[in-house]
């Protein structure tokens, strides 16, 4: 069942609008609109693991170059943070998943709830963020020339720092657009916009951000247990 179109305008309960209120001029019909915007959300996606796949080659590329280096310059992550961000995207997959599906199921209070939740998680992350950078340049472990550590045995530490605060900085910023987006449909969805007939944003945002999830469940390993 599409999201435009799961009731006919005979169908559509008292007072509420029609089921072609949201479509377009230039569309035919509801179906077209949604499938169309359906494609769009995963092309979009599609370049985000092409960009986020350039990054963990690079990765892979200056971990053969500089192993030692990796190896011991890992060793000063704290993998319990990045654990605990692990745990609290994971669980907002889940919440994601519950707004999608209350949406569609025209349950606007269970939407606005979990997508609350969601930010809430999205926030948390954030600041376990925070608090792990903020470790980090205090005891300059910086990417670049701004490495000033000391106390390390191999020669190029400050590389595997230069990769960490790239991948994780560039992760941070999307979920950063995330919360703007999550923010955006709660408040549409608190106005009663969406609904089984119409809930194709919630759907995209929640794709968008499952992706987000998933990048950083790779970055997880990859970082803080790996090296």
């Amino acid at each position: 069942m599409s999201s435009a179109t799961a009731l006919s305008a005979e169908q559509a309960p008292s007072g509420e609008r029609s089921p072609d209120f949201h479509v377009g001029h230039h569309w035919d019909s509801a179906d077209s609109q949604f499938e169309a915007g359906r494609m769009g959300v995963w092309l979009f996606l599609v370049t985000e693991i092409l960009f986020f796949g350039g990054l963990f080659c690079a990765f892979f590329v200056f971990r053969s170059w500089y192993f030692d280096s990796f190896v011991e310059a890992h060793s000063h992550l704290d993998w319990h943070m990045g654990a605990v961000n692990t745990v609290v995207l994971i669980f907002s997959s889940l919440t994601m998943a519950l707004a999608v599906r209350s949406a569609q199921t025209n349950n606007k209070a269970r939407t606005v709830q979990m997508l609350v939740v969601t930010l809430v998680c999205a926030a948390i992350f954030l600041v376990v963020k925070y608090f792990e950078y903020s470790h980090k340049i205090h005891d300059g472990l910086l990417p670049g020339g701004l490495f000033h550590a000391t106390g390390f045995v191999t020669d190029h530490p400050q590389m595997f720092f230069s990769v960490y605060f790239m991948m994780t900085g560039v992760h941070g910023l999307h979920v950063v657009i995330g919360m703007g987006l999550m923010l955006w449909i709660l408040i549409r969805a608190n106005r009663g916009e969406f609904s089984q007939r119409y809930y194709a944003p919630v759907e995209g945002v929640g794709l968008y951000w499952h992706l987000v999830d998933l990048v950083w469940i790779y970055l997880f390993p990859l970082l803080y247990l790996v090296g």
